[in-house]
């Protein structure tokens, strides 16, 4: 992992735990696996912690690994992190994506708490029209109250914000997702339907899909037209699902508005629309695990860790099944 995200990751108490565990190289941490030192390392490695800024390992890393049992991801997706070989050669490996879905899915229930209440954007007209509240009071649509929120991806962040969604007394919850049958939403109160019914429905529309050919621009102008006018998307999964030229026509119309975590590219131009629309809302990619948040995430891997030296299963495996359709 990179040498920042070492820092962040294993502070004193994981790193007292590390050496409880396993019998730990010097130095605990490296860039890379190739060189004399990452061959060395990996002739005698039962196990491998990786994180953000881990480069890819390669067939030839494998092969001068004879020993390895595991590789622990200290961070969300292993997409690309690791050759078929992994799997064909019954390397277990597991991810911290669940732990990294926790903090996406509380930005995501607060943006539309927010976007329900028209906050963002009422916040940015008052820089301009000061003096009074009248532009605010005379509106109808501020609550949160008979919403119908729209889920696009069953995935990790998507399931968990349907379960924080229990907070608002909303009208429905809809999840479209091609993958998915009823029978995955029963007992979540959600409401299987396509993307176009969802689009045409919901006030908010909230991305949750993993970025793979098949979902690139998801939502394009013609996935917008559907929209409501007053609608609000919320995208905190990855910019390539929308067609940034689309949404920036729509928004710079007015007919809808933006939360966005992510976009594309990322960041925007200098000269994109999006920045200066009263009704959208950028920020740099912040929703996922950060601070104090990515420390649950080396907490997870060294709980699997934990588990491999008792003998147990791990609790968060990751198959190529899951990379087929994950993020």
């Amino acid at each position: 992992m990179s040498e920042a995200t070492f820092a962040l990751q294993f502070r004193e108490p994981q790193l007292d735990r590390l050496r409880r565990l396993a019998v730990v190289g010097d130095p605990v941490r490296l860039d890379a696996l190739d060189g004399d030192e990452g061959r060395a390392r990996l002739a005698e490695a039962d196990v491998l912690v990786t994180s953000w800024g881990a480069p890819p390992i390669t067939l030839e890393q494998l092969d001068a690994a004879p020993r390895l049992r595991a590789v622990l991801h200290a961070a969300g997706s292993v997409r690309g992190l690791l050759p078929d070989a992994a799997w064909d050669r019954g390397i277990v490996v597991t991810s911290a994506a669940d732990e990294n879905a926790r903090p996406v899915a509380e930005y995501t229930l607060a943006a539309i708490i927010l976007a329900g209440k028209r906050a963002p954007f009422l916040a940015a007209e008052a820089r301009t029209r000061r003096g009074g509240w009248s532009f605010a009071v005379e509106r109808e649509d501020l609550t949160n109250r008979g919403r119908t929120v729209g889920i696009v991806g069953w995935s990790r962040i998507g399931r968990r914000t349907v379960e924080l969604l229990d907070v608002l007394e909303t009208d429905a919850v809809l999840v479209a997702d091609p993958t998915i049958t009823a029978e995955d939403l029963a007992g979540t109160g959600a409401e299987l339907v396509d993307l176009a019914e969802l689009l045409r429905r919901s006030d908010i529309v909230s991305l949750h899909a993993p970025a793979l050919p098949e979902t690139h621009h998801l939502i394009g102008a013609a996935e917008l037209a559907l929209m409501p006018d007053g609608a609000t998307l919320v995208n905190t999964a990855r910019g390539a699902l929308v067609d940034t030229a689309a949404l920036e026509r729509e928004a710079a119309a007015g007919r809808l508005s933006a939360i966005l975590d992510v976009t594309d590219p990322e960041p925007l131009p200098a000269t994109s629309v999006l920045y200066d629309l009263p009704n959208v809302m950028i920020t740099p990619h912040i929703a996922g695990s950060l601070g104090s948040e990515a420390r649950r995430m080396s907490d997870h891997a060294l709980d699997e860790l934990e588990r491999l030296t008792l003998g147990q299963p791990v609790l968060a495996p990751v198959t190529r099944e899951h990379l087929v359709v994950g993020a």
